[in-house]
């Protein structure tokens, strides 16, 4: 396993946090407005820059996402199908 520092990529959930918005029907701004109702505030180019793997999720973010989206922090992580 490679370490984060070592490519240009800042998280392994972008591409699956993309996918789960859309499943939902949400625009960056709309997932945005969810997050900030539990006190998770990630402004839409941040969401964006999650997307594009340039920015790192922390762990409360990751679990409101997670919450949001309605998926498991497993399959947002990628260990999951």
């Amino acid at each position: 396993m490679k370490l984060i520092l070592d490519s240009e990529e800042r998280n392994i959930t972008g591409s699956r946090v993309k996918i789960a918005r859309l499943r939902n029907n949400l625009t960056q701004q709309q997932l945005s407005a969810k997050l900030e109702t539990l006190a998770v505030y990630i402004d839409r180019a941040s969401i964006s820059k999650i997307e594009q793997q340039k920015r790192i999720v922390t762990d409360y973010e990751l679990l409101a996402l997670c919450e949001v989206l309605k998926v498991s922090p497993g399959w947002l992580l990628g260990l999951e199908k």
